[in-house]
């Protein structure tokens, strides 16, 4: 169970991550924009589905949010982390 409870931990490290990229341009050919693509990769199959069910809010993005929230949760009832 600690296993599982520090990946859970890292994958919200990776969410709050992601989001905190997404506030700055970045380049292609940076070195950044491989850890970008990286942080995409393993936090969209949660957050794309999450958008979609949103409603819109402007230009604000709930979804991170919701999926911290979410994970925390079930994490919490689960594996009681």
């Amino acid at each position: 169970m600690g296993i599982l409870c520090s990946l859970i931990n890292l994958y919200v490290i990776a969410l709050f991550a992601r989001v905190i990229l997404s506030w700055f341009p970045i380049s292609p050919s940076s070195p950044v924009a491989g850890v970008f693509s990286f942080l995409y990769s393993i936090t969209e199959p949660v957050l794309g589905p999450l958008r979609r069910a949103l409603p819109r809010m402007g230009m604000f993005d709930f979804s991170p949010i919701v999926a911290v929230i979410g994970v925390r949760l079930l994490a919490s009832l689960v594996l009681g982390c």
